[in-house]
């Protein structure tokens, strides 16, 4: 997964890759370092790089903004993925049919809180995945109808794989 991570008016290329389970090659701008990292309690991660041992505590502030606090040190960042960008930079376009949401990394479905025929709206959290053990809640990225549920509860998921589709309100 590719975000762009800004701290004040700096910004940072950040890819984040697992390598093996609890391990991940995480890219700065073109600079590979491989992590250890276990989420050990609601807000807190047990980090391990190059031999060095740390905790991060993080707390999500709204939505794509985080709070981060290593070694005493706090950060106030924002994270964009890639779709998210190309969509602000696209002037908010908006999908005009049926959109398929596919696991962005492989995962454990936790929770599916939607049915087949159900309304949403956009930004409702419809599905839990647990990934790099963390639990990812998945929004709907539209206000619509829930036409087709491809996961359920304890299923595991590759990157790509489709989980639901919603279909966008009519206008009338």
């Amino acid at each position: 997964m590719i975000y762009e991570v800004t701290e004040g008016k700096e910004t940072v290329r950040v890819e984040l890759r697992e390598a093996g389970e609890g391990v991940y090659d995480v890219t700065l701008d073109g600079e590979t370092v491989r992590v250890d990292a276990v989420k050990s309690g609601r807000t807190i991660y047990s980090i391990i790089e190059a031999g060095q041992q740390f905790e991060a505590m993080v707390d999500e502030r709204d939505g794509a903004k985080f709070d981060v606090t290593v070694r005493g040190q706090l950060f106030h960042l924002e994270a964009t993925d890639e779709r998210t960008k190309l969509l602000a930079e696209a002037g908010g376009a908006r999908a005009t049919g049926p959109e398929t949401i596919a696991a962005e990394m492989p995962g454990k479905i936790m929770k599916v809180d939607i049915a087949v025929g159900d309304t949403v709206a956009e930004g409702q959290g419809v599905v839990i995945v647990e990934a790099m053990k963390m639990e990812n809640e998945i929004p709907s990225p539209m206000d619509g109808v829930i036409t087709d549920v491809s996961v359920a509860e304890g299923d595991t998921v590759e990157s790509g794989s489709p989980m639901f589709t919603v279909e966008p309100i009519a206008e009338e």
